[in-house]
């Protein structure tokens, strides 16, 4: 099943999710990044030695985009994540594949931003799926990409009344490439009934489809008109996506932790049968004569046989144990290192459970209200950061003085 996800990011965000991106980082929360591979990951556009904040700068400076308007806090970036289920390139031929569906999947994103504001479009090689490397015997690598782009719009600047000439008044001045990503993304169609019909809200107006599940359509009929088959589109009209693939982790790392206990489990049983025998001591003591005359002892051919069986077993049976004492040291250290994992994926899942369930609720059954809260705690923090400005401002007046 296929995705595109949208994360935006403002001005103070942005370099968190370029460290990770573009693999700066020195430690990864990812548990499932394996550095040696980040060699092998594919940039279908590189910031080079740039930053995202730099190169939106620079474009800023020569007129290709504009801020003009936009408050501190506003989104600058987007970023969209596409995606495809681990076992779908494992099956098409692994990285070489993924290195063309994602080559596609950058045309396509080009022909939603321009390619001129896209900043990176990266393929994520080096991330491993443990469970299904578990499964298949050998290690399997989950790619995806991540593409960084800024939601460019074209926006007409008008002659306002205190132009000198009256009839310029009210016509284009100019058209700026402004950055805005609720313009970006806004939708305009309405959703339908199952007659074809637009869904109205209860004050009367059209519903509209949300501007993600259109994106979802739109890269789902790209990608397979362009001859990537195979897979279905991401499912439809779910407003907790993220909640859910994060429970799906949970239950693959459940389902992972019991087989590590089971093979712990198998481990020391097998290391306990190794230590039996088919003779009993006193039997192997006695499976000798000695010859008083010359000393030596002598046995019959069937103990000697099994006598030559049992040594054999015993050598070969110190070095089984030494490697099941190995295989249960890391299984144990495995099961540990995941747990933990665990724990903390667990808590984050918990926490967003609690915090989400009243929103989603609300919005559901009072979209209008919801929006409306979301726009008032906007403009309460913009004009809290105001504040906090003006009397940054008084402190630095007063020190100079």
């Amino acid at each position: 099943m296929c995705c595109a996800r949208v994360q935006t990011y403002t001005a103070a965000k942005i370099s968190a999710a370029e460290r990770h991106t573009e693999r700066k980082n020195t430690d990864y929360s990812n548990i499932n990044v394996e550095p040696e591979r980040i060699p092998m990951n594919v940039h279908f556009k590189s910031p080079e030695d740039k930053t995202y904040m730099q190169i939106l700068k620079d474009m800023e400076a020569e007129g290709k985009v504009s801020r003009r308007g936009l408050r501190a806090d506003a989104v600058l970036f987007d970023e969209i994540i596409f995606d495809i289920n681990t076992m779908y390139f494992e099956e098409r031929g692994g990285y070489e594949y993924a290195k063309e569906f994602f080559t596609e999947a950058y045309r396509y994103a080009c022909e939603k931003y321009g390619e001129e504001n896209i900043i990176s479009a990266v393929m994520h090689a080096d991330e491993i799926n443990k469970a299904v490397s578990d499964e298949l015997g050998h290690p399997v690598y989950h790619y995806h990409m991540h593409l960084i782009a800024l939601p460019v719009v074209e926006k007409e600047i008008r002659w306002s009344k205190r132009c000198k000439d009256p009839e310029l008044v009210g016509t284009v001045k100019e058209v700026i490439h402004q950055i805005s990503h609720s313009k970006k993304w806004e939708s305009r169609e309405p959703m339908l009934d199952d007659y074809g019909e637009p869904i109205m809200r209860k004050n009367g107006k059209p519903k509209f489809r949300p501007s993600y599940s259109i994106l979802q359509d739109e890269f789902f009929r790209h990608m397979t008109e362009h001859g990537f088959t195979g897979f279905d589109r991401g499912k439809e009209g779910s407003t907790v996506e993220h909640l859910s693939s994060l429970q799906y982790q949970i239950e693959k790392d459940k389902e992972r932790l019991a087989k590590i206990e089971r093979h712990i489990q198998k481990a020391k049983i097998e290391y306990e049968s190794a230590k039996g025998i088919s003779k009993t001591y006193q039997a192997i003591d006695n499976a000798g004569k000695k010859n008083p005359l010359t000393g030596n002892y002598s046995i019959s051919k069937e103990d000697y046989t099994d006598l030559t069986a049992l040594a054999k077993e015993g050598i070969s049976s110190r070095v089984k144990i030494g490697e099941l004492r190995d295989q249960v040291k890391r299984y144990q250290d495995e099961t540990g290192k995941y747990r933990r994992a665990f724990n903390r994926i667990q808590n984050k899942y918990d926490m967003l459970t609690a915090m989400c369930s009243p929103f989603l609720q609300g919005l559901e059954h009072f979209p209008d209200v919801v929006q409306r809260f979301i726009e008032h705690i906007g403009s309460l923090f913009t004009e809290k950061e105001k504040e906090q400005q003006r009397r940054s401002s008084k402190v630095r007046n007063g020190r100079d003085r």
